[in-house]
C-alpha cells in the first residue's frame, strides 16, 4: 500500500508542521500564550511563503531533504535554532503529526 503525499500535501504538511514548531518555541522562549511575536511571526511567515513558492513543484521534498537553500542566511539559522528547540518536543505534543513526517521523510531520503 502507497500512501505517499502528493506535492501540495507535502507543502501543506510543512507547513502545518513548521507553524506549530514555531508556536511551541515562541511559547517557551518569548512566553507568548495565544499566537506568536512579532519576531516569530515574522519568520513562520517567511517560512511559509518559502514552501508555497517552491520551485520543485513536481518533485517537492521536504525542506530538510532539498539539496538547494533558498532560505536567507539569517532566516536559516533562526529556523535552525526553532527546530533544534522544538523538534523533539513537538513529539510529545503532535505525536501523529511528527511520525507521519519522518515516514514521509525517510520515504524521500530512500527514494
Amino acid at each position: 500500500m502507497n500512501v505517499s503525499m502528493n506535492v501540495q500535501e507535502k507543502k501543506q504538511s510543512e507547513i502545518k508542521i513548521t507553524y506549530r514548531m514555531i508556536a511551541l518555541y515562541c511559547r517557551k522562549k518569548h512566553g507568548t500564550r495565544n499566537g506568536l511575536c512579532k519576531e516569530c511571526q515574522e519568520l513562520e511567515a517567511y517560512a511559509r511563503n518559502r514552501t508555497e513558492r517552491c520551485p520543485f513543484t513536481e518533485t517537492k521534498t521536504f525542506c530538510s531533504q532539498c539539496k538547494v537553500h533558498c532560505y536567507r542566511d539569517d532566516m536559516r539559522e533562526r529556523i535552525r535554532e526553532v527546530m533544534v528547540f522544538s523538534g523533539k518536543r513537538l513529539f510529545f505534543r503532535h505525536p501523529v503529526m511528527v511520525i507521519r513526517h519522518m515516514i514521509e521523510s525517510r520515504k524521500e531520503v530512500e527514494s
